[in-house]
């Protein structure tokens, strides 16, 4: 950290990070909200309604792969409490193949059916039209990497905040 101009002391310095952690924690949120509302409004336009937003983000993240439902969460693809209801919907409404494994009987492996491969398609075309609108806007590749870098500096930093609890140090 650098030293403070003159005249900052470094509780003015301290004010000032909360406020912009305070500020970042909120624009996170506000931006996951309206991100799932954009994808809710592309699923109205291709008239899909036996599927929620999150779920089809679900879908898109396991595209062409066969994974256990511990992998939806371990690999960062889901992240509520509740994505075995999740998959279970899936199922019922053909997004998703559920099938044991063969070598591991307890364990449940789902893949994408032909109707679930149909809507990741539909995503990604989705993904592909905001890729070209961002290239016409005021909005640079840059921009979105420095805006990643910073969203992966404080996952870090939460993280290592969670393995300090762990660890049995107070927050």
């Amino acid at each position: 950290m650098s030293t403070p101009e003159p005249g900052i002391t470094p509780s003015d310095v301290g004010s000032a990070v909360k406020r912009e952690y305070l500020e970042a924690i909120k624009l996170i949120e506000r931006l996951h909200r309206q991100f799932l509302e954009v994808v809710k409004t592309e699923l109205d336009r291709i008239s899909v309604e036996d599927i929620n937003n999150i779920q089809a983000l679900i879908l898109f993240n396991i595209g062409e792969e066969e994974l256990t439902v511990g992998e939806l969460t371990n690999r960062g693809y889901y992240l509520g409490s509740n994505v075995s209801y999740n998959v279970r919907k899936m199922v019922e409404n053909g997004y998703l193949v559920q099938e044991r494994s063969t070598h591991d009987r307890r364990s449940i492996r789902v893949r994408l059916s032909d109707k679930g491969l149909a809507l990741c398609a539909q995503i990604g075309d989705m993904f592909e039209r905001h890729s070209a609108a961002l290239t016409d806007s005021n909005i640079a590749p840059e921009d979105l990497n420095a805006a990643s870098v910073s969203y992966r500096q404080l996952e870090r930093f939460w993280i290592s905040m969670l393995n300090f609890n762990l660890r049995g140090t107070i927050l």
